[in-house]
């Protein structure tokens, strides 16, 4: 699908047909807001949550249990976006309107980095980004209820560490923070100070980004 439509109605018009615009009602500019809306998240992460609440969204919480083994010959952005659909499928049930699924990958030199099984781990995750640029790949997929539509999409961003000592990553593993974060960082925590440079979606990076996954939710809601 293209977002282009889905910016336009952000902005409070919508597009019929290809050439008349008309005044939207309440229920199309900011369709997420729709009283009553039965959302449900397919994670567990606190991360995604306050981030879909930041726009005004409750959604219910039920973490997925999936297969999350890499398939012979995967991408990363094919791994993010098969998890992403399997999480939401795997916690639709009748009478929701929509579930959302999520999955965010580390890729380093096309290699995939996903979170540390120790300390040890994430101390030599850490030393490798050290000094790089990766990409941060975060697969999302909206299913509806009413008829298992799913639309689906990824979103890569690029973050540069800085260089970093020895002692630095011994202090900031020890925090425990790295612990249960793909690439064992985070940004939005006491990680930014390694950060140097950041380019695309903020809130991607974070685990969920806000633009795409706004735009797949409105079109479920709006399309036949």
């Amino acid at each position: 699908m293209s977002f282009e439509t889905n910016a336009v109605l952000f902005h409070g018009k919508a597009r019929f047909g290809m050439d008349q615009l008309h005044t939207p009602s309440d229920e199309e500019v900011l369709p997420w807001l729709k009283p009553g809306l039965r959302l449900r998240l397919a994670s567990a992460s606190p991360r995604r949550l306050a981030l879909l609440q930041q726009v005004g969204i409750t959604p219910e919480v039920v973490p997925a249990q999936v297969d999350e083994r890499w398939q012979p010959g995967e991408s990363v952005a094919a791994y993010t976006l098969r998890l992403a659909a399997d999480k939401a499928q795997a916690v639709m049930q009748p009478g929701l309107d929509l579930c959302l699924g999520s999955d965010t990958a580390i890729a380093l030199d096309g290699e995939a980095i996903g979170k540390p099984v120790d300390e040890n781990d994430a101390r030599r995750t850490l030393a490798r980004l050290a000094g790089r640029r990766h990409e941060v790949i975060t697969g999302i997929a909206v299913i509806r209820g009413r008829d298992g539509v799913r639309q689906q999409t990824t979103v890569t961003s690029r973050v540069t560490f800085r260089d970093l000592s020895t002692a630095e990553i011994q202090r900031y593993v020890a925090s425990g923070e790295p612990m249960d974060k793909a690439g064992s960082y985070a940004i939005q925590g006491l990680g930014a100070f390694m950060i140097a440079h950041h380019e695309g979606s903020c809130s991607s990076t974070i685990g969920l980004p806000l633009f795409e996954t706004l735009g797949l939710i409105s079109w479920a809601l709006q399309h036949p």
